[in-house]
């Protein structure tokens, strides 16, 4: 296929996508088998997620191809970042759903005598998760297997610039669940509008702050609560006192994994400009370690995603301002790994998220310069901060506004259960992973079971001066 002409939506045009009506049908046809309360049986919902890592072991081969047509992903990258991590997830809520699943006793307090006070998850029911492109894989199953142990039935929406990916997802979903529990369409935006028009009990929407506003818009009329995970400007600050060598490793990996194309990427350097020509210096050393003289050439270094992203990439390098990198190539939609000196944030790279394998470094006199600067943009997504002062790492960790991130590496808070993974402002709104996403797809009732065989008289009427003084000992 002629890759200047590739249009994603291609592999799905001869195929007969779901109009609003039969989205309709399906939504209620969901909607029914939650009220059958099937998926209120916790053990039905362990089996769901043990099917659904025997299935995903069985398509391996089929995901890590798809992922390689779509993105240029080696076998080893798919399984690192997309597939191993989604049976690390389905192996821990295996585990822990039971426990995740059971009511939470609280304290009562003593005005409630005699009385057993306690929090019960129960699913919110039918849920939308609308999944991008970037990890089509990853970001779709992982908060799919949430919303699973949760207890509810489930639509989900991969990209449809993620096709091939996508097609392997609705395959495997099919061959897994049942239609009317979990099922996957494909499509565009039409689907997409589509299914927003639709009354859902939760939405999950992984993807562009452009598109997450709409998401919200058109959930707003039925009330229905949204998680968003978004994105911006990450920016990965390295102080003076910083393990440079270290540093440039862990940046560069974190960086240009997937060609830039991940959303808690470092979106650019702000370091002190004492240490700024050493660690440019470190990170052209590390780019060649990493990924050869030739890193276009290099089968292990994956491709942009269509050529609308590769035109725009292209578009906010500078080359009077690159210092590494620059070179580009059309048919394979490849971009070497580059890096930008000299980087003002009036620059254009310094206006958008650049979603691609383009470095800018940007420098700062003193690190208050910095904070004062990072709070003053647009909340980001993640943050990463390379110190050996521990004073100053709890600083700055204090003080900036950002969803996560991680002192003296890049990128790995997203993998760790017992954290929560989201955004903050304007790159997102909730969080999921482990017990966090667990609790994301349930709403917690909160329960008073009071007991019969004593009742207090003091709060009925009619009132009196002894009763009042007994209330106010209870309640101050």
């Amino acid at each position: 296929m002629d890759k200047k002409a590739f249009d994603p939506l291609q592999l799905f045009a001869e195929r007969s996508l779901m109009n609003e009506q039969e989205i309709h049908v399906l939504v209620n046809e969901k909607r029914q088998f939650f009220y059958s309360d099937v998926t209120l049986n916790v053990d039905y919902r362990i089996r769901s997620l043990q099917r659904l890592k025997i299935t995903i072991l069985k398509y391996e081969k089929k995901i890590c191809e798809a992922l390689q047509q779509d993105l240029g992903k080696s076998n080893f990258e798919s399984y690192m970042c997309e597939v191993g991590l989604v049976l690390d997830e389905l192996s821990y809520m295996i585990k822990h759903t039971r426990h995740f699943a059971s009511k939470k006793i609280v304290k009562t307090p003593l005005a409630q005598f005699c009385s057993r006070s306690f929090q019960k998850p129960s699913p919110y029911g039918v849920v939308l998760i609308v999944s991008p492109w970037n990890y089509p894989f990853l970001l779709t199953m992982g908060p799919l297997i949430d919303a699973i142990a949760a207890g509810n039935t489930v639509l989900i929406k991969p990209s449809a610039y993620s096709p091939h990916t996508s097609q392997v997802i609705k395959d495997l979903i099919e061959e897994c669940f049942p239609q009317k529990y979990v099922s996957a369409i494909l499509g565009g935006r039409e689907e997409n509008n589509c299914l927003l028009k639709q009354k859902f009990d939760y939405i999950f929407f992984t993807g562009s702050k452009t598109v997450g506003k709409e998401v919200l818009r058109m959930a707003a009329p039925h009330l229905t609560p949204v998680t968003l995970e978004l994105g911006g400007k990450s920016p990965c600050i390295v102080e003076k006192s910083a393990n440079i060598k270290l540093a440039a490793k862990r940046i560069v990996f974190g960086k240009f994994l997937n060609c830039g194309q991940t959303c808690v990427a470092p979106d650019y350097i702000y370091c002190d400009e004492s240490v700024k020509t050493k660690l440019i210096l470190e990170i052209k050393k590390e780019i060649i370690r990493q990924y050869g003289t030739n890193p276009l050439e290099n089968k292990d270094y994956g491709k942009i995603v269509n050529q609308k992203h590769f035109d725009r990439i292209r578009g906010l390098i500078d080359s009077s301002k690159v210092v590494h990198g620059g070179c580009t190539n059309f048919s394979s939609l490849k971009i070497e790994p580059t890096v930008m000196n000299h980087v003002t944030f009036e620059d254009a790279v310094m206006q958008e998220e650049i979603f691609g394998p383009v470095l800018p470094v940007v420098s700062y006199d003193s690190l208050e310069e910095a904070i004062k600067k990072i709070n003053a943009m647009e909340h980001p997504l993640a943050l990463y901060l390379f110190t050996s002062d521990r004073k100053i790492a709890k600083d700055v960790i204090s003080r900036c506004q950002f969803g996560g991130g991680c002192i003296n590496d890049t990128i790995i808070h997203l993998a760790t259960h017992e954290m929560g993974f989201g955004g903050f402002g304007e790159s997102g709104m909730g969080s999921y992973h482990g017990w966090e996403g667990f609790k994301t797809f349930s709403h917690f009732k909160s329960i008073v079971d009071k007991k019969t065989w004593i009742d207090l008289p003091m709060r009925y009427q009619p009132y009196n001066k002894l009763n009042e003084k007994l209330l106010r000992m209870f309640l101050k």
